[in-house]
């Protein structure tokens, strides 16, 4: 079963370009998400979701009402919703392995979503830009594919990605929207960013520095985030990088130099630190192999309720 729009399927031979041509109302949507004030997203009820996790709740959750991701560039942020049980998976892909992704997600909606007999899957993706290497344009388009070979009938219903999100500033291309958020229990999406990335925000992005596959980080039954175990070799060459200069990491570490948001080098700095201070999770991180469990508290934050330490 097919990709659709409106009902009717994908041509998935055609670029992205004949896509939004085909389709002019896709081109409508993306430019009234693009003209949305990017809103500030306070940890209060929110689930915030790095890159290469995924998350789904519905909107019964009575901790989490928020599913939040940014500081995507290449990347492509995804949403993928049953309009009947109304289960929302939101997710940050980066490309390692788009195959292998989309059926993970697809299952973890569907979990929730059996006993519903009415509703339909919508999905809507959210990033990339022109850049250079058309690192976002091949995303988009792996994306695109792996929907499409879905049992399940997927309806594209916001498609805001590589060239309907770039902006162009002498000569310099840069995404327009940089991260979403949305709100589970209304089925919103809205550009947004988030002051507070955590928790365990250096731990999770050592995890996916060091190669992670996509990783589910919360137990929706338990209303529960769950974050490990998780476990690595010592990062190679970590002092070399910590060395170079801010330019170095910038052109080295990143698929979009010129593009990245202001604070991608401390970020990478403080998680190769994190790195070097931990080449041997299962010792120092993780030496009970249990996860670290956080549940809401009465103000909304989350709070460390099980852990081996840090």
């Amino acid at each position: 079963m097919p990709l659709l729009i409106n009902g009717e399927r994908i041509d998935l031979t055609r670029l992205t370009g004949g896509v939004i041509r085909a389709h002019p109302h896709l081109e409508e949507k993306a430019k009234l998400l693009r003209s949305q004030p990017t809103r500030t997203v306070e940890p209060r009820g929110l689930l915030y979701v790095q890159q290469r996790e995924y998350a789904v709740t519905t909107p019964k959750d009575g901790s989490v009402s928020i599913l939040g991701s940014d500081d995507a560039t290449t990347c492509h942020l995804i949403v993928l919703r049953h309009t009947g049980s109304g289960a929302t998976c939101l997710t940050h892909c980066d490309g390692s392995d788009t195959e292998g992704e989309v059926p993970v997600i697809m299952s973890s909606v569907k979990s929730f979503s059996n006993a519903t007999g009415s509703g339909r899957l919508e999905v809507h993706l959210v990033g990339g830009f022109n850049d250079d290497r058309q690192l976002s344009q091949k995303l988009t388009n792996q994306l695109l594919r792996a929907f499409d070979l879905q049992p399940d009938d997927v309806h594209l219903v916001t498609f805001c990605v590589t060239e309907l999100n770039d902006r162009e500033e002498k000569d310099i291309h840069f995404p327009i929207i940089y991260g979403i958020a949305v709100n589970v229990k209304t089925a919103e999406i809205f550009p947004a960013t988030f002051p507070e990335k955590g928790p365990d925000a250096e731990l999770r992005s050592a995890h996916v520095l060091t190669g992670a596959k996509l990783t589910n980080i919360y137990d929706a039954k338990n209303e529960q985030l769950r974050i490990g175990p998780y476990f690595w070799r010592p990062f190679p060459h970590v002092d070399f990088w910590l060395e170079q200069d801010d330019q170095q990491i910038l052109q080295n570490l990143s698929t979009s130099p010129l593009a990245e948001p202001p604070h991608f080098v401390s970020h990478i700095r403080s998680t190769l630190t994190f790195l070097k201070e931990h080449p041997f999770p299962s010792h120092s991180l993780f030496p009970d192999r249990k996860p670290r469990i956080y549940k809401k508290n009465e103000e909304g934050l989350w709070v460390l309720v099980c852990s081996d330490k840090i």
